[in-house]
């Protein structure tokens, strides 16, 4: 019975745990003329949101305490990177909760409360963090004027300890691209809560 039992755990282990494909370095932006509803009423894509340098797009939600604890961080690198025109859009692909904390409505009332000045928009279904390979939140991806991803990972290197940061990945990553430069730290490990799939 051990015998039978075991494998079958391990396989039920592995589908568990197993994330999606990663998106490499240099891709191409997915999904970038699918239409998402912002919490403006209005619908746009990730082409439309882009600027001039540049889009940052973040999938965050209103529920995870990592999202909920680096809020302030959230604020800053957006700010940061709209002031260096780089568009921002925060992705919502939370599926399995959108009848409750992670509804449209409560959305429009966490980004008023945390004053957000971004697009903040609903991923129906989780399409958007399935092309991309999402798995967390709060989990960044830094594409530069051509729609080539150029870093992917956390806002910085602490995210359970603000006071104990001692590299702002994201921030370094937007200055090196504005200024023409070679990315240094392409990728790091982003620390969150599960995107919450109808899967």
């Amino acid at each position: 019975m051990k015998k039978i039992l075991l494998p079958a755990l391990a396989a039920f282990g592995l589908l568990a745990f197993t994330s999606l494909g990663d998106l490499p370095i240099g891709s191409n932006m997915p999904k970038a003329d699918t239409k998402m509803k912002d919490i403006s009423g209005k619908e746009i894509t990730l082409k439309q949101a882009a600027k001039k340098n540049g889009l940052l797009v973040m999938f965050t939600c209103n529920t995870c305490p990592y999202v909920i604890k680096n809020q302030k961080r959230t604020n800053e690198i957006s700010a940061y990177a709209l002031k260096n025109d780089i568009g921002v859009v925060l992705v919502n692909s939370n599926e399995a909760y959108r009848n409750g904390e992670d509804s449209y409505e409560s959305m429009k009332t966490y980004a008023k409360a945390q004053g957000y000045k971004w697009h903040y928009v609903v991923d129906q279904h989780s399409e958007v963090a399935d092309a991309f390979g999402a798995n967390k939140t709060p989990e960044n991806y830094l594409f530069d004027s051509n729609g080539k991803l150029v870093y992917h990972g956390a806002i910085d290197d602490n995210p359970s300890d603000a006071s104990s940061v001692k590299r702002n990945h994201l921030k370094e990553a937007i200055s090196e691209l504005i200024n023409g430069k070679e990315i240094t730290v392409k990728t790091s490990r982003s620390v969150g809560c599960t995107i919450k799939r109808n899967k």
